[in-house]
């Protein structure tokens, strides 16, 4: 089956999203959100505005990334057949 999206994360062997990378693209765009995380609680730990104000896009961003580039989509696992 051909796909023109690129296939950045596995999706989840149980469960609905996605696994891990498998890409050094998604590697890539989970260290620079987890390096995200890590400035703000360093830098802005007494302003919760702040933390939510960069956290929340942050984190939404992360989900349509890899909900667009995880293999197959995002749908429900049961385990039994990784193929799809």
């Amino acid at each position: 089956m051909s796909n023109d999206h690129p296939e950045w994360f596995a999706p989840k062997r149980f469960g609905y999203g996605a696994g891990l990378p498998i890409a050094w693209q998604g590697w890539a765009v989970l260290a620079v959100y987890i390096a995200v995380v890590a400035a703000v609680m360093a830098l802005a730990s007494t302003r919760p505005v702040v933390i939510a104000a960069v956290l929340i896009p942050a984190t939404v961003t992360l989900i349509v990334v890899a909900a667009r580039t995880t293999r197959g989509g995002w749908h429900w696992n049961w385990g039994r057949d990784r193929s799809r």
